[in-house]
């Protein structure tokens, strides 16, 4: 009986890794082992980032807002948030962040009726 190889399937599984570090840099796009490390590499940093960018977007919008505030002479972030916990608004910052940035003057109506 012939002996049995896995050539085609390994074939595969290698054609397979190295399109999918096309474009990567160095022996990263080309070489069988260290494409299969850049791999596993990408796919953590892919989940962690997708993390860290709900964090990002967050302090993104805290930015906007406490600058918009200042603009208008409308005390800081810390209390324009505290005022809204306290009247039970239910705005949240990228609303807030969106209005401020797209229409002050709605955001101005906006502070001036909570304040």
């Amino acid at each position: 009986m012939a002996r049995a190889t896995s050539a085609v399937a390994r074939n595969k599984h290698r054609k397979e890794v190295l399109k999918r570090t096309k474009g990567f840099m160095w022996g990263r796009k080309n070489k069988e082992k260290l494409a299969k490390q850049a791999l596993f590499n990408a796919g953590e940093y892919a989940f962690a980032h997708r993390k860290d960018k709900k964090n990002d977007f967050r302090k993104l919008w805290i930015v906007r807002i406490n600058a918009a505030l200042r603009a208008l002479g409308g005390g800081s972030y810390s209390r324009l948030i505290d005022t809204l916990n306290k009247k039970n608004i239910e705005l949240d910052r990228k609303a807030l962040a969106t209005l401020a940035k797209d229409k002050p003057e709605v955001f101005e109506r906006v502070v001036k009726e909570i304040s």
